[in-house]
């Protein structure tokens, strides 16, 4: 998919089962966990992610970027929109306050995002 052909907001908007499966707080460093991990009782399965994931992309672009992630049962994750449409200043805002958590260049979006995006897509709750 070319950069100017990836869906945006209005596409989001209009796909009902990305509607009904975002994750709001899912971070990036929890998607880039191991499958599995060690522990005291030996091999134990960390908890399956399925979902959209909505996150800051600071290495895509020019300037920062809001994106959406699909992320399947089998750990397939792939970006699969962005959202032009969101206010600069939200998403420099949401950096600062999450510049702690950013993971290999995604940075989690904050409260003020998410209650935007709400509000666009129509999901206010």
């Amino acid at each position: 998919m070319m950069p100017e052909d990836i869906p945006g907001l209005k596409d989001i908007k209009e796909d009902q089962a990305v509607l009904e499966h975002i994750i709001w707080d899912l971070e990036p460093k929890q998607l880039m966990e191991p499958t599995y991990y060690i522990n005291e009782e030996g091999k134990k399965e960390k908890k399956i992610l399925r979902g959209y994931m909505f996150y800051i992309d600071r290495m895509s672009d020019i300037k920062p970027g809001l994106f959406l992630m699909c992320h399947t049962g089998s750990s397939y994750a792939e970006t699969i929109a962005k959202v032009n449409e969101v206010p600069d200043e939200l998403v420099d805002e949401a950096i600062e306050e999450n510049k702690n958590k950013e993971y290999f260049g995604m940075v989690p979006i904050n409260k003020k995002i998410e209650v935007w995006l709400k509000k666009e897509l129509g999901i206010e709750k």
